[in-house]
């Protein structure tokens, strides 16, 4: 009767093995699930980010005031009939 029981045990858990450890099994599931949470938040990062370049780039091709703003900024533009004041503060 022992000898049966042992039996029943090792064939439970060969039918076992493959559910969890195999190539399809729950472990490689959840893995993988956890690999497409991160995707899906990298994924959402980065269309936030292709949203604001595709405003900008918008601007850029629609007006002149982010063209002027852009210059201003990285450039140092000023217009002919402005004046510069610069200011060293400490």
């Amino acid at each position: 009767m022992k000898l049966l029981a042992a039996i029943f045990a090792a064939l439970i858990v060969a039918i076992q093995y493959p559910l969890w450890f195999g190539k399809g099994g729950w472990l490689r599931v959840w893995d993988v699930d956890r690999q497409v949470a991160a995707q899906r938040a990298t994924n959402a990062q980065r269309e936030a980010r292709n949203g604001a370049l595709a405003a900008e780039v918008r601007d850029l091709k629609q007006g002149l005031e982010a063209v002027e703003e852009r210059a201003r900024y990285e450039l140092g533009l000023v217009r002919h009939d402005e004046v510069f004041f610069q200011y060293a503060g400490q």
